[in-house]
């Protein structure tokens, strides 16, 4: 999906939610455990109730991974059914690789090179540490997008992102440097919501670039914040929900909670769209 149609569906269902499928098989509800793969069959009821106020999904590959090539079909399977959709969606792999090489390649044709739909995601983050040369083999391939880690809302990001080095935050050096490898239309950059406060610094250095803001709703980041400092004249937000979503009920009512849950933030992103 290139940066037209991304935009395209955020005006045509006047939300930019990402849904994530951070599937957890101690979660879910219990009933789906008798199922042949309880998580696809989390996923699949939670993409169809939440589709219509949805332009995205971020599958979390840590909670698939834990659970070997089982979880790996369940992901296989996931990215599958989300393709198979008449209306195409935005699909990102919470992957965080950053490596390099031919490491970084084969990580690159692992989510992007594939001619069925079996891995064919959208975008895929990426940790930017280790430079260009661990983000340019995802940059190669055409309507694809690299999602880099900017400015993180977890406790340790005042580690490293915020310090100070020849006038400027770690953070900003990287949306600095970043925006020679690529473009506002293969490159996005992570932004917690917790962090809201820098996104009118963020917004200065990289005014055109989506970002994807993880950390409203369970994590307690404020949607109108975000927008208000972090929209731009094409929305430029895609904003993550996940287990404010996806766990909204562990009974048999799980997927028309998600729904409600889904459809009461679409509603707010509607007024700002």
């Amino acid at each position: 999906m290139n940066k037209e149609e991304l935009i395209a569906a955020i005006c045509q269902k006047k939300s930019f939610l990402c849904v994530g499928l951070d599937s957890d098989l101690s979660k879910i509800p219990s009933h789906l455990l008798a199922e042949e793969d309880p998580i696809f069959a989390f996923n699949k009821a939670i993409i169809d109730a939440t589709l219509p106020y949805a332009v995205a999904y971020k599958p979390n590959l840590a909670f698939y991974e834990t659970q070997g090539w089982k979880g790996l079909q369940s992901l296989e399977k996931t990215v599958r059914y989300i393709n198979s959709k008449k209306e195409k969606v935005f699909l990102i792999a919470d992957a965080k690789r950053g490596d390099i090489g031919n490491t970084s390649t084969q990580y690159a044709l692992s989510f992007f090179g594939h001619s069925d739909d079996s891995y064919n995601f959208d975008a895929v983050t990426v940790a930017p540490y280790m430079g260009e040369d661990s983000v340019s083999p995802f940059l190669a391939f055409k309507n694809k997008w690299v999602v880099l880690l900017a400015l993180t809302s977890n406790k340790g990001a005042s580690d490293f992102q915020l310090l100070n080095y020849r006038g400027k935050r770690l953070f900003e050096h990287v949306l600095e440097t970043s925006q020679k490898w690529g473009n506002d239309g293969n490159m996005m950059y992570v932004v917690g919501a917790t962090q809201a406060e820098m996104l009118e610094v963020i917004r200065k250095i990289v005014p055109h670039h989506f970002l994807l803001i993880p950390g409203v709703g369970a994590q307690g980041g404020s949607l109108e914040t975000v927008v208000k400092y972090g929209m731009n004249k094409d929305c430029g937000l895609l904003v993550n929900a996940s287990r404010s979503i996806i766990y909204a009920s562990k009974d048999r009512n799980f997927a028309e909670r998600a729904a409600h849950e889904a459809a009461t933030i679409q509603k707010e992103m509607a007024l700002y769209v």
